[in-house]
């Protein structure tokens, strides 16, 4: 992993790489309908006027640094649009965009998103399990931000791995609302001088469930403010290509580090579960031809009350039935419909076997193949 400082007009992507400079002008050297997913967090435009105190009166570290202070909202406007033009512009057609933000900003970004012709999937609330108090004003504590998934254009194709973060939460398909705490403890990355490394640094969990849940192995995710380089440390221990871009010398010499002290998950733990149709579709033949299940072998269904014979075009016959493993078991169970992968068994040393598993066993070789 490398730092580049203006690179030229990119041939081949600078992948698992940190670029010194502005985010528009170095998105605008990539190659077109490249880049898998883009997180980006840009500045939120806070408005911050002044000190802020606690109750005791030691100062709060807030966001008051440059790169966040914009001279209006026209201004801020300007920007972002700037920012999402370049963005959609190296997205691939099946690509996708994670923009986070807070009250301050979201619904401007929101806005120019669709403007842009982005096409939105859904709005995430990340509500934070440990949020800071608010010390100025009579008002609600700010518990959460905003982040809005879209696909580059109405009706194109995305990466969403439903199976992968129902998984996560335990079976149950995962909501838009997001119970995460706030990056602090070891996570919270510090300076030389002990301070903290960047104000609004996010935490691994939330990169973790946006990249298992919206990118695959291989994939190249781009971060055009990479502040201390969270996006790219979760993307190199997912075996994510990352590419970075931050234009401030501070953050970029903390996320070198930081990734450079980032170790890869291995291969096999990187897989995900996968939805059904996402899988491989083997033929009921193949099993035939391949020899692990014979013609005129016997079939039981997995209640014990029907039989059927293999024949040699891996159709089965039952009762007279004749067909598919699916039509003959839903003829003989008098269903509108039957899974026959899951209905269907057959013996092995005295043990009754689904047939599902040599499907499995063949799906297994053709994603060893692939790899």
């Amino acid at each position: 992993m490398k730092t580049m400082t203006h690179p030229k007009e990119a041939k081949a992507l600078p992948l698992n790489t940190i670029i010194s400079g502005d985010c528009i002008a170095e998105m605008n050297k990539l190659p077109s309908n490249s880049i898998d997913l883009i997180f980006a967090d840009p500045p939120y435009n806070l408005q911050l006027k002044g000190d802020l105190h606690r109750p005791d009166n030691s100062r709060v570290d807030a966001v008051d640094d440059a790169w966040d202070q914009f001279s209006s909202f026209a201004a801020y406007d300007r920007f972002t649009n700037d920012w999402l033009k370049a963005a959609r512009r190296i997205l691939k057609p099946s690509g996708a965009i994670w923009v986070i933000g807070s009250y301050h900003n979201i619904f401007r970004v929101g806005s120019a998103l669709q403007n842009h012709g982005y096409w939105i999937l859904n709005d995430v609330v990340w509500r934070k399990s440990n949020p800071m108090p608010n010390f100025r004003g009579k008002r609600f504590t700010n518990a959460h931000e905003t982040m809005i998934w879209a696909s580059k254009s109405e009706g194109a194709k995305y990466t969403f791995n439903y199976e992968a973060l129902k998984a996560l939460n335990e079976g149950v398909q995962m909501r838009s609302d997001w119970v995460l705490p706030i990056c602090n403890g070891h996570e919270r990355l510090k300076n030389d001088k002990g301070d903290k490394a960047h104000p609004t640094q996010k935490p691994e969990s939330l990169l973790h469930r946006v990249l298992v849940g919206s990118t695959n192995p291989g994939d190249v995710v781009l971060d055009p403010f990479f502040g201390t380089g969270t996006t790219g440390a979760v993307a190199k221990m997912l075996g994510r290509d990352f590419i970075g871009i931050e234009r401030e010398a501070a953050y970029r010499k903390v996320a070198q580090k930081r990734i450079e002290n980032t170790r890869k998950f291995d291969r096999e733990a990187l897989q995900v579960s996968a939805s059904k149709r996402a899988e491989p579709r083997v033929p009921f033949g193949q099993l035939v031809e391949r020899g692990m299940l014979r013609p005129g072998e016997e079939l039981l269904s997995m209640n014990g009350r029907h039989k059927a014979k293999v024949r040699a075009d891996g159709t089965l016959i039952g009762d007279e039935v004749k067909g598919s493993i699916h039509q003959v078991g839903a003829a003989l169970e008098g269903a509108p419909s039957c899974n026959g992968w899951t209905y269907w068994c057959f013996r092995r040393d005295g043990k009754t076997v689904p047939i599902d598993l040599l499907r499995q066993q063949i799906r297994a070789e053709m994603v060893d193949t692939i790899n």
